[in-house]
């Protein structure tokens, strides 16, 4: 362990979260310098046992979205596990949680119930669905929104939807949530008031998906069709040996890119010069670069292509991924020690402060490996915290 030095230094947040969308958004705190003690039920995050682990209940997807985090696993249907969280509301800066609001207030944690115990506490919940609206009670996953939100109509179409084969939705989700977090102590800095965030799923990836995918139905009346035709169309480009994606950005950049492969007269075939010719002929373009593309090796391409300052990549493989050139050089992906689960790799934090680092200064811990650590800064006894271990309102690792 080293010390926290990013800019939430400071700041404790108590996560009361689980799986990814609240998870990453906690970790992300935490790569950001705050304090995060991961409240967990005696069983554990299920995202613990998803995946590939050595030692079952420390998967590689949970350490990834739990690092710089610590451990307290509380029963909080136990009284004692109830009185336990009481006392520690009033210590932290922040509670993210993603239980549904209905199921908090049930358990005596809702907003209001919290907020008189820490008047100044910043209140996070993470939602399915806005608590305005009909759905507010309903249970959300990534493809449930992903579906109601017309992003899986975007990814595939409106008569045969897909979804993004990642769980994009939360992980986009957990981003919004950072910021709402950051921005509301931001403001407690300085008129002293707490207060709730709310960040629902549908409402954020349904704003996110809009901003390009509405097109013509940005204006009322709709002036043309949904949708973002290059979206639509663009593709990889197959070449000699291997695969490239590349994107002239301007008309001069189009105009230099067919000339410098001997193919001028595409310059105006395509219409490539008038930014609006351009865009309406995209599906064309690309077929030409699918033809275009077999005649040179992908290292042949890159070098013409930087040559002419053509934005392009070779395609990196997962299997590969920290041996992509740009990652590989600014060292993205660490191999780690953690101390039960050997060797690891991770990506370290990708935000950079100047004065205030983000980094990786806590390994993923394992269920209730510090709650006593915890509990003993909330001002519990040692006797007091031995009685909830006993009772099983309390787990410690073991």
């Amino acid at each position: 362990m080293t010390t926290a030095t990013g800019p939430l230094s400071g700041i404790r947040v108590l996560d009361l979260t689980s799986v990814l969308f609240g998870p990453y958004a906690a970790q992300m705190l935490g790569d950001w310098g705050a304090d995060i003690i991961k409240v967990e039920p005696p069983a554990g995050d299920t995202w613990r046992y998803t995946g590939v682990f050595r030692n079952r209940g420390m998967s590689g997807q949970f350490m990834a979205v739990n690092r710089n985090k610590r451990s307290l696993a509380l029963d909080l249907k136990h009284p004692d596990g109830k009185a336990a969280l009481a006392r520690l509301i009033p210590t932290v800066d922040a509670l993210v949680t993603n239980v549904r609001p209905a199921a908090m207030a049930r358990i005596g944690f809702g907003y209001e119930a919290c907020a008189k115990l820490n008047p100044r506490l910043i209140y996070a919940a993470a939602t399915g669905f806005g608590q305005d609206g009909p759905w507010a009670a309903r249970p959300a996953f990534d493809e449930i929104i992903q579906a109601a939100s017309g992003l899986a109509s975007s990814i595939g179409s409106d008569e045969e939807p897909a979804f993004v084969p990642s769980l994009i939705g939360d992980k986009i989700c957990a981003m919004a949530m950072v910021g709402a977090v950051s921005a509301a102590l931001f403001r407690r800095e300085r008129t002293g008031q707490g207060q709730m965030v709310e960040v629902p799923m549908l409402e954020t990836i349904a704003g996110f998906n809009s901003i390009e995918m509405l097109g013509g139905h940005a204006f009322d009346p709709p002036i043309g069709p949904t949708g973002y035709k290059r979206m639509k169309n663009r593709r990889p480009v197959r070449t000699k040996d291997g695969w490239l994606t590349m994107l002239p950005y301007s008309g001069d950049n189009w105009c230099a890119f067919f000339e410098a492969v001997g193919r001028p007269e595409l310059s105006d075939e395509l219409g490539v010069r008038d930014p609006v010719l351009r865009s309406q002929n995209i599906d064309k373009i690309y077929d030409r670069m699918s033809e275009i593309g077999p005649t040179r090796t992908t290292a042949e391409w890159e070098e013409l292509l930087l040559r002419l300052d053509v934005p392009h990549t070779a395609f990196a493989r997962l299997t590969e991924i920290g041996e992509q050139p740009h990652l590989a050089a600014v060292g993205l992906f660490a191999e780690i020690d953690h101390p039960t689960e050997g060797r690891i790799r991770q990506a370290r934090p990708a935000t950079k402060f100047s004065e205030s680092p983000a980094g990786i200064h806590r390994m993923a811990p394992r269920l209730g490996e510090h709650s006593r650590e915890v509990l003993r800064e909330a001002g519990l006894s040692d006797a007091e915290i031995q009685a909830a271990v006993d009772s099983k309102a309390v787990g410690v690792a073991s």
